[in-house]
Formats: C-alpha cells, sequence, structure tokens
C-alpha cells in the first residue's frame, strides 16, 4: 500500500506541490464507480493527516456505498483556471488515483465512513516557465516521477 507519507519520501518537493494544491481549495470531486460499472463524480473532500490522505463519505452517501463495493477512485484537486495573458502564473491542478481501504466511521453521530488512499498516481498538470508547453509530472510507486512536455 502505496500511504501519502510514501510519495512524500519519495519525491518530497513533488508531494509539496500536489498538496498546495489541494490545499489551494476546500472542494474537489472524486470519481467512483457504481454498481453497473459507470463512472460517477461527486464533490467532496479530504485531508492529509498523519502521512495518509483521507476523506469520509456521509451515511446513505452512493459515492460511499460505491467505494464499499469498487474501492477504485480518482481524486481531482480544485480547479483553477489559467488567467489569459498570465498563464505563466497558473499554479496547475493535481489528481490522486488508487483505491481506497475501509479505516472506520468518520464522526460521532450518525457517522459515515472514513477512507484511506493507497494511491497508485499522483499527477500535477502545469504550464513550463515560459507558458509554451504542458508540463505532466506523475508518480506511481513502481516507476517514481516521470515528467512529459506536450505542445
Amino acid at each position: 500500500m502505496a500511504a501519502w507519507r510514501d510519495v512524500e519520501q519519495a519525491e518530497p518537493e513533488f508531494a509539496a506541490r500536489v498538496r498546495r494544491l489541494f490545499d489551494a481549495g476546500r472542494h474537489k470531486t472524486i470519481a467512483t464507480l457504481r454498481a453497473d460499472g459507470s463512472p460517477r463524480i461527486s464533490g467532496i473532500e479530504c485531508e492529509f493527516a498523519d502521512g495518509e490522505l483521507r476523506f469520509g463519505s456521509m451515511p446513505g452517501a452512493r459515492k460511499g456505498a460505491d467505494l464499499r463495493r469498487d474501492p477504485r477512485f480518482a481524486l481531482h484537486g480544485p480547479a483553477f483556471h489559467p488567467v489569459e495573458g498570465k498563464e505563466d502564473e497558473w499554479p496547475g491542478e493535481a489528481k490522486i488515483a488508487g483505491r481506497v481501504v475501509l479505516a472506520g466511521q468518520a464522526g460521532e453521530e450518525a457517522a459515515g465512513d472514513l477512507f484511506l488512499a493507497d494511491i497508485s498516481e499522483a499527477v500535477v498538470t502545469r504550464l513550463n516557465p515560459e507558458a509554451t508547453l504542458l508540463v505532466i509530472e506523475s508518480w506511481t510507486p513502481q516507476r517514481g516521477l516521470e515528467v512529459t512536455e506536450r505542445e
């Protein structure tokens, strides 16, 4: 299992950028799989704590049912658009994918589910300093950090 601490230990500068992008806004988007295999997109909040990426699901929420049935997920940090003429100032966006591990209940009363992320990939998409190329930084536990530039 690749916990958040594993990303931080393997690539501290990259992990700091991912976390900064995720922490830039409260609301994230998670993709889960419905019982019929089709995708479901939901809003979610998450936190980095004690070397883990964790998030919860309220009682009766469909995303929680999805994750209990099929633990695969893709999580997208808050989205900010590049400002025309100031594209070089765009911080980029971050995504994390993997599987969840049910870690118990979230909260005290009418508690939902608490999930920990088993991270299979973390990605930062940004522009190069000249804002002429798209830069994709992708980390997996198997291959480490890989950087690709595209026009």
